[in-house]
């Protein structure tokens, strides 16, 4: 991984978008057409699983046209408004990163390049309702140490960010790349159009290549590289404008916080409310949560208790409400005191308020993970029987409209 000791660094096995990791598949999770669908941190499968029993249903083929020998990177990003599912995927071969739509029917309908000037490192990306973006770093691996099959990653302080843009159903002639301060993104939040300009947030991080601590195992030296108030995260603002093709930025909050999340209803849409984890110093360990009101600048804050970590949390509208925040904030926490975990559920409007509920799950899980939560009306519409597994296309079932 990006922060790995020196030692691992030309290692062979598995494969990616470094050619060298093992696909474990369990990075992020997404809902496509009624079926959960986990993805590898670089590049690799994505796996199918039961939404109902948790089951592994195999690789997902897109109908025999799933881009083999890319893959699917960690973010894919599903539209709630037009059923599609857009991704990316990347390598250390020219043109360096590809970008595909995969429609209601499950079908690869867009697939196209996107030249880079090299191998890059991109984690994520973003949507509007008429627009792709991508992102070119200069955070990447050092191309001296590359030639000689060793992966290291340096922050290039010297170059600029840049921004891909392109129309969703666009191609490699329709980029309009737009420069930014030196950074590296972990994560966006959303994106939309106002006006000329999208309005892009995501977390900006200060310094993408903290010094070595010095202390610890190699083990405790790479979760404390990955430390947020190490790397400087927070939320911040892009505005590109397609007319003049000028970049504005501004931050959003002087709070450390990542891994944002919304309400699914609002992305690619205007939006107020982005809701994170906050971290203990020191440590990629997630100690609370944030609500950020991205409109007032305003932000709420819920800590756990000592030795509580979460994860990823998710935002669950109310059903019937109207209001973006009409809504439930629901996190798994991992208690190290206890040796167990729970399932936290806040009030999204009142999250200082603490948890309205709290449930202990039958085994301690891993803390630190991604998330994502999906209407039970939103699993009906594709599950017509009582078979999750027939209702997705196995057990001899048909092709579901």
């Amino acid at each position: 991984g990006l922060a790995e000791p020196l030692s691992l660094a030309k290692v062979d096995h598995g494969w990616g978008a470094r050619t060298l990791l093992k696909d474990a598949s369990s990075t992020d999770v997404v809902v496509h057409r009624g079926t959960a669908l986990t993805s590898f941190y670089q590049c690799g499968d994505l796996y199918r699983i039961d939404p109902y029993t948790g089951s592994t249903l195999g690789r997902e083929t897109f109908n025999d046209r799933f881009p083999a020998d890319w893959g699917v990177s960690a973010h894919p990003k599903v539209d709630d408004r037009t059923g599609e599912m857009l991704f990316f995927n990347y390598s250390k071969r020219s043109p360096y990163l590809h970008y595909g739509i995969v429609d209601a029917h499950n079908d690869l309908v867009h697939y196209v390049d996107v030249p880079l000037p090299g191998p890059r490192l991109p984690h994520d990306m973003a949507f509007t309702r008429n627009y792709a973006i991508f992102n070119d770093f200069p955070l990447f691996w050092d191309p001296e140490l590359l030639k000689q099959d060793v992966h290291v990653a340096r922050f290039h302080r010297d170059m600029p960010s840049r921004f891909a843009v392109l129309p969703r159903r666009g191609d490699a002639a329709d980029i309009r790349w737009f420069d930014a301060d030196p950074t590296f993104v972990l994560h966006f939040t959303n994106a939309y159009e106002d006006g000329d300009e999208i309005v892009l947030d995501g977390f900006f991080q200060g310094d993408p290549e903290p010094a070595d601590t010095g202390d610890g195992s190699r083990w405790q030296r790479a979760f404390r590289f990955l430390a947020l108030d190490r790397m400087q995260s927070r939320l911040h603002r892009w505005r590109l404008n397609l007319r003049t093709g000028a970049t504005t930025e501004e931050p959003l909050s002087d709070s450390i916080s990542e891994f944002g999340t919304i309400n699914a209803g609002h992305g690619g849409e205007p939006y107020r409310y982005a809701y994170a984890a906050t971290a203990k110093p020191g440590w990629f360990l997630f100690d609370g949560l944030i609500r950020h009101d991205v409109l007032t600048g305003t932000e709420q804050h819920h800590r756990f208790a000592d030795g509580v970590y979460g994860s990823e949390t998710a935002m669950a509208p109310r059903t019937g409400s109207r209001a973006e925040d009409d809504g439930y904030l629901i996190t798994l926490t991992t208690d190290m005191n206890a040796d167990a975990s729970y399932c936290l559920v806040f009030d999204a409007a009142r999250l200082a308020d603490g948890p309205v509920c709290k449930l202990q799950l039958p085994e301690r899980i891993s803390s630190g993970t991604h998330a994502t939560w999906v209407a039970g009306s939103a699993m009906r519409r594709w599950h017509h029987t009582d078979s999750a597994a027939e209702a997705i296309g196995l057990a001899g079932a048909g092709r579901e409209p």
